[in-house]
């Protein structure tokens, strides 16, 4: 599979099946992705990859909170801005229902948060999660470095024959993801990213994307 081909065809995945996933090839993933991008080369990204029975009860306890309708742990960062306008806001919007809408949950149904975190909880049935921490002293630049080192695990899983899902919404269950990992206090999640392959026969959602012209301005050339 070649680099095109890899950017093309990556998408989150919301349904895996429960086919395991090899040590060995996560390591070759993992070995790989880091050589990714890394400013002043501080590589500030520290990874926990979880599977087997230590997943099996991350999933039991977060999706317990998720139906008790927790609304979850303080917020170390935002997921958004607090107010988003046009074009960003419409393009979050029509995503967000075409995506809960392919998982069968309806935009009007009042128990759709919590069955959205329930869903999320579960990993969509991923047998491996990959929880991303930085350093909580590192600064813009550094998350910055993580989302190009996560981009690269991600081609890399393709090229595995892999899908993913990059969840942010771990964070809001960050607490109990430290009781499992152990992960020092000084470290802030910043998100898990679901592992597998994905689940036969099940509808494969592809959210659009803005055309490049109204991303990028060409000065020059």
């Amino acid at each position: 599979m070649d680099v095109y081909e890899a950017v093309d065809s990556r998408r989150a995945v919301r349904a895996f099946s429960d086919r395991p996933v090899s040590k060995d090839v996560l390591e070759r993933v993992l070995a790989a992705a880091t050589r990714a991008p890394s400013s002043g080369n501080l590589q500030p990204w520290h990874v926990y990859a979880v599977t087997g029975e230590p997943l099996a009860e991350l999933k039991r306890r977060a999706t317990a909170r998720a139906r008790a309708g927790d609304p979850g742990d303080e917020r170390e960062y935002p997921m958004y801005p607090a107010e988003l306008d046009s074009p960003y806001l419409d393009r979050f919007s029509g995503a967000a229902a075409q995506r809960y809408k392919a998982l069968g949950i309806d935009r009007d149904d009042p128990d759709r948060p919590m069955k959205i975190a329930a869903l999320n909880s579960d990993a969509f049935g991923a047998p491996v999660v990959l929880f991303c921490y930085l350093d909580g002293a590192m600064g813009p630049g550094q998350w910055g470095d993580a989302g190009m080192y996560l981009q690269t695990v991600m081609l890399l899983l393709r090229a595995e024959g892999l899908h993913s899902c990059p969840q942010v919404m771990w964070t809001m269950y960050r607490r109990t993801v430290s009781e499992i990992v152990g992960a020092d206090d000084q470290l802030v999640l910043f998100c898990g990213v679901s592992v597998g392959f994905e689940k036969e026969d099940v509808p494969r959602l592809r959210t659009g994307r803005a055309d490049m012209t109204e991303t990028v301005t060409f000065i020059g050339v």
